[in-house]
């Protein structure tokens, strides 16, 4: 995806909702300047920059990437809610905790399944070549998922969470990333992890 695409689908609603660069440039936390180069192409948008445009123009991160495209997969409400990403966990506190909350994503009502929905950027390529990195990934609050599939884990005490396949086997639990390259890792005493979520959807924007 170019940078420039993105960038003018930025520009184009940014116009139809009446904000001008210098508005935007506000709102995002940047300058004039910076605007004006990622307009004409000067300046790439980074995958991180992405998610605050998206929570200032109140679209999602998936329709300035692709634009009218994202629209023509399905017909969907228009009705959208706002689903938060985190960022590092504050310990001690509820996932959904304001602290713990970077940016926001507006997904449609009826895309979503039942539940507490949030989601996580995916950051390296541990997860590749199913989830790779930048990419957002969605997913459901629940304590446990099936033995297969991929959770959101927090570890570090509870102050990272982190992005891997669930391996159940013969009573142990172990965090398996799809890159080979990736050693995996076993819950135990010496390294504790819990599940937060199960992940049910991520776009690919490589």
């Amino acid at each position: 995806m170019k940078s420039i695409e993105v960038a003018k689908r930025i520009e184009k609603i940014a116009e139809e909702k009446g904000i001008s660069g210098a508005e935007l440039a506000r709102r995002v936390g940047t300058d004039r300047s910076t605007i004006t180069r990622y307009y004409k192409g000067t300046r790439k948008i980074s995958m991180e920059e992405l998610p605050k445009f998206a929570e200032v123009l109140e679209v999602d991160v998936i329709e300035l990437l692709f634009g009218s495209e994202i629209k023509n997969i399905s017909t969907i409400s228009h009705e959208k809610i706002a689903i938060p990403v985190l960022g590092k966990i504050a310990c001690g506190e509820p996932i959904l905790a304001k602290e713990n909350i970077e940016s926001y994503i507006y997904k449609p009502v009826d895309s979503l399944p039942s539940g507490e929905i949030f989601a996580l950027q995916a950051k390296g390529d541990s997860m590749e070549p199913t989830i790779p990195d930048g990419a957002i990934v969605l997913l459901r609050v629940q304590p446990e998922v099936e033995n297969g599939e991929i959770a959101a884990v927090l570890v570090n005490g509870d102050e990272e969470a982190t992005l891997k396949r669930i391996r159940k086997e013969n009573g142990f639990i172990w965090l398996v990333p799809d890159n080979p390259k990736h050693q995996l890792k076993q819950i135990t005493e010496d390294y504790p992890a819990r599940i937060i979520g199960k992940a049910i959807s991520y776009e690919k924007f490589l």
